[in-house]
């Protein structure tokens, strides 16, 4: 009953940009399969009334399809595809931005025992369940506000509370509850995500970068395998390729100039490295992308 009147929530209330009149909340329709597409994940709850999606990151592949929910509890490089999707049946998706701050706030306000510790190990940024019936009832439940504006201020707030609560007690709680923990290892490697993010173009050393995140060495180059499926330099070249990828759609006479901005000093390097992660060089999957009109990717279906 909960997925039946998810699709028709979901059906009615979906557009081209996925934005909805609630914060944080998205819809998605889509009406064919498409190619595997680059993006970032974001920090999302992600829900499939149907159709179906794959997710890549880095050697790992997450498949999920209607009933299913995935979280992302990190910003990573990802490559999103529609596996299951037509005009007569489209994929049909909820989505939800998860706020570190509420997590670390419903944390602080749980009594002893009510939210499960964390087991031993880092959890990986991405993780796929079915969702139970209490997280789709929640969840149907704050779409259905989408029709109610007059209660929409008041309740959507408690409702998407609730929903944060459902996934930290859930079966990937540890994945969820680690963004609302200061002291986590998924802390300590986000921030390094930041920071080589935002610096994408400079080399660096990782001693540093795990310095900086505090971590030794060993614990740091562990634990951000762990949670991204990659080293801290395989990330750095994710970051490159899919930042020169947005900049070639601006300015596809330029590879070389774009190369050198994301911090490619060889130009036979950088055009080897493109071809090898788009599937074309980059002067001919600039031409693609500025005939291309595509509709959101990512973790969201």
């Amino acid at each position: 009953m909960h997925l039946e009147e998810l699709r028709t929530l979901l059906a009615r209330h979906a557009r081209p940009d996925w934005a909805t009149a609630i914060d944080g909340v998205l819809v998605s329709k889509v009406d064919r399969p498409d190619p595997p597409a680059p993006s970032m994940s974001g920090m999302v709850l992600a829900v499939i009334a149907q159709g179906a999606k794959r997710l890549a990151l880095g050697d790992r592949v997450y498949e999920y399809g209607p009933g299913q929910y995935l979280v992302a509890s990190v910003d990573l490089p990802v490559t999103g595809q529609f596996t299951q999707a037509a005009p007569e049946q489209p994929a049909l998706g909820f989505g939800l931005t998860l706020d570190p701050s509420a997590v670390a706030e419903l944390l602080l306000q749980a009594g002893p025992g009510d939210a499960p510790r964390a087991g031993g190990g880092t959890p990986s940024a991405i993780a796929v369940s079915d969702a139970p019936p209490v997280l789709l009832d929640a969840v149907v439940r704050l779409l259905r506000l989408l029709d109610e504006p007059r209660d929409r201020a008041v309740l959507a707030p408690l409702v998407k509370r609730e929903i944060l609560w459902r996934l930290i007690t859930s079966e990937q709680g540890a994945t969820v509850r680690q963004l609302g923990l200061a002291d986590s290892s998924l802390s300590h490697v986000s921030r390094a995500v930041r920071w080589i993010r935002e610096n994408y173009a400079q080399p660096f050393r990782v001693e540093d970068v795990a310095r900086m995140s505090g971590m030794s060495a060993s614990a740091f180059y562990r634990n951000f395998q762990a949670v991204t499926a990659m080293s801290p330099i395989q990330f750095q070249k994710q970051i490159r390729l899919q930042e020169a990828r947005l900049l070639l759609a601006t300015h596809p006479g330029d590879v070389t100039g774009v190369g050198h901005r994301v911090g490619y000093d060889n130009p036979s390097q950088f055009s080897r490295e493109y071809r090898r992660q788009f599937g074309a060089p980059p002067s001919r999957d600039a031409v693609r992308l500025r005939d291309a009109v595509r509709a959101p990717t990512g973790v969201l279906p």
